[in-house]
């Protein structure tokens, strides 16, 4: 055996292993089957913008030791996620807070948006909310459900929104206040110069061997190494035999513009059925419509956001944690219990809805145990 940890997966999960392990002295080899580094947070420089190639990421954490982990490798700047959305040409501000009441009932106090509400919660009769849709109107009433929530819901989860589990929307923010900051994080920002820049850092003197495919060489990857950090998705390391987990998977058009400004923000999400995409993205607002030196961009890029039920082949994005999968989760999670010489961590190997700072926080913990 040549290395004391062979990582597959060079995202945030894999980075973080491999920069820890790689500092506690321990020989590392990091394989990924993509052509880059980075995972889902890679991001392509087009003409002088941060391109995020798999959706826009936004670091945000209330986690200091994270923060300051994380800040060896990048200086961040201060992007605050205020997305805008788009119901049929009206539009509102995202999280729900006083501007979007303001807008869609001509309220002007805390107060009267609360009364509002509670109206069109009682008229509603909910009690205890038992699906995404019922929560959904219980936290911000049946207008802004109809307008800002179901359609959107619908075309990113491919399902109706009374059989969506209540705890999706639940993330999301609702405020009466006029508080347009998405993240109520105590930090927040975007790595200046991109993500993948970041992760280079944080993989600087490890061997990183990239287009290799551990699934299709595991018989000889194996013997490389003491240990195995699989960060792949779970029922894939196990040839699918208890059958398939399910994801939501996002398709992006992307395109260069020759033109300085698309939508004059970040991200705009589009909530009414109607419209196929959920959002678009215009990559260069995230650092500000600035290069590295300062000056402003002539061009933008912009993606088209689609999402879609995974199917093989497909990049898994969100799982779908209802009770099926989290039942079949719980099966795979037994075999891979009795895997010898292999921590299975992040996302897909996990199956976990994780955020980018809890990546990089489970990754320290396994760090602090296995090392």
């Amino acid at each position: 055996m040549k290395y004391d940890y062979l990582i597959v997966g060079s995202g945030l999960y894999g980075a973080t292993f491999a920069q820890q392990a790689h500092a506690a002295g321990k020989s590392v080899l990091v394989i990924d089957k993509r052509s880059h580094i980075g995972g889902n947070i890679y991001t392509q420089r087009i003409e002088g913008i941060n391109v995020h190639k798999y959706g826009a990421h936004i670091f945000h954490t209330n986690d200091t030791a994270v923060w300051n982990y994380l800040n060896q490798f990048a200086e961040f700047n201060r992007f605050t996620n205020s997305p805008v959305a788009n119901y049929k040409g009206e539009l509102y501000s995202l999280p729900f807070n006083m501007y979007t009441f303001n807008k869609m009932w001509g309220v002007t106090t805390p107060e009267e948006a609360s009364e509002k509400i509670d109206e069109q919660r009682r008229a509603a009769g909910i009690m205890n909310p038992q699906n995404l849709e019922e929560q959904a109107i219980s936290l911000v009433g049946t207008d802004i459900y109809q307008k800002l929530v179901k359609g959107y819901t619908e075309k990113q989860w491919g399902r109706d929104c009374k059989d969506l589990p209540a705890f999706i929307i639940k993330r999301l923010p609702v405020r009466l206040t006029f508080d347009n900051n998405y993240f109520n994080a105590l930090y927040q920002g975007i790595p200046i110069g991109g993500y993948t820049k970041m992760v280079e850092r944080m993989l600087d003197g490890i061997e990183v061997r990239l287009g290799v495919d551990y699934l299709e060489r595991k018989t000889e990857l194996d013997k490389l190494a003491e240990t195995v950090i699989y960060t792949g998705p779970i029922d894939a390391y196990f040839g699918y035999r208890l059958g398939y987990l399910e994801y939501r998977s996002v398709r992006f058009e992307t395109e260069m513009l020759d033109i300085p400004n698309f939508q004059g923000n970040a991200a705009v999400n589009y909530t009414d059925r109607e419209t196929p995409w959920t959002r678009i993205i215009e990559h260069k607002w995230f650092e500000f419509g600035k290069d590295e030196q300062g000056k402003d961009l002539p061009k933008t890029v912009i993606s088209r956001e689609y999402s879609s039920e995974w199917k093989p082949g497909d990049e898994p994005y969100y799982p779908v944690n209802d009770d099926k999968n989290s039942a079949l989760y719980a099966e795979y999670k037994k075999l891979a219990d009795c895997e010898k010489n292999i921590i299975f961590g992040g996302r897909l190997a996990e199956y976990k809805y994780y955020d980018m700072d809890q990546v990089v926080a489970a990754a320290l913990e396994m760090c602090r145990n296995a090392l």
